[in-house]
């Protein structure tokens, strides 16, 4: 069975090929890594993944199942979450609240139960609170867990949105420039929670990112993109040394 694959992708915005015949294949368990200058074309196939465009052509199937063609909402349905490269939580909700939003695809009772605040409402309420504090206590965010996101730090709120894809228990997650903003120690922390997800969680990474020195510590593979199209595949120190690679971040090898 294929896990996640990619075949041919491709979208068009005004004419200009944002993403050019795109493919490639991720294993279970595993971080793999897409890489490029500015407008690669990196987000947009996160974009294209999450069903926000319409792919102009090529396939994205997941579990042996396409996604082409679904509405947007079912992709995280499907056990697949995303993090934004620019941080897209409720402000003035608390972190709490924040990761509870993350348990909407696990919800199992409908509205006029939840109106009657049935029994089975308030068993299923302690379930999913239950669920969030599980995540609160690995990312150990136990010190922010009642406060406004909005009185909180930068590096807090990218590990807050971590946090509330992690609450959706998804099989395959995106994170799309995790270190973006970052400074370097909180780097670091970053690139510990990653290997943590993957080893002690057994969750898949797809990932999107710039810090070459995450992206060697955390990548089993990696997909180096330049103007839309794929240049090379393969492990970290292989892909960096590739000379299109070279010649994409530095104009020409030396």
């Amino acid at each position: 069975m294929s896990f996640f694959k990619v075949e041919d992708l491709g979208i068009s915005f005004g004419g200009v090929r944002a993403v050019d015949g795109v493919s490639f294949e991720v294993k279970q368990g595993e971080v793999y890594t897409i890489i490029g200058p500015n407008g690669a074309g990196k987000t947009t196939i996160f974009n294209l993944i999450g069903l926000l465009y319409p792919a102009s052509k090529g396939t994205i199937s997941f579990e042996d199942r396409s996604l082409n063609g679904l509405a947007p909402h079912r992709v995280a349905e499907l056990g697949i979450a995303r993090t934004f490269q620019n941080i897209e939580l409720f402000e003035h909700a608390t972190v709490l609240q924040n990761l509870l939003i993350g348990r909407h695809r696990h919800r199992t009772t409908s509205l006029w139960q939840e109106m009657a605040f049935l029994p089975s409402v308030r068993r299923a309420e302690l379930a999913q609170r239950e669920a969030v504090e599980k995540v609160i206590d690995f990312l150990e965010l136990a010190h922010y867990r009642d406060g406004l996101v909005a009185g909180l730090p930068y590096g807090v709120r990218k590990v807050i949105e971590l946090g509330r894809a992690l609450a959706t228990e998804p099989n395959l997650l995106l994170l799309d420039e995790p270190s973006s903003g970052l400074n370097p120690e909180e780097t670091n922390e970053m690139a510990f929670w990653i290997e943590d997800i993957q080893k002690e969680l057994g969750i898949t990474v797809l990932m999107v990112e710039h810090d070459m020195n995450l992206v060697s510590r955390v990548s089993d593979r990696v997909l180096a993109l330049n103007e839309g199209r794929p240049i090379a595949e393969g492990t970290p120190a292989e892909v960096q040394a590739h000379p299109a690679v070279v010649e994409a971040y530095l104009g020409g090898a030396d």
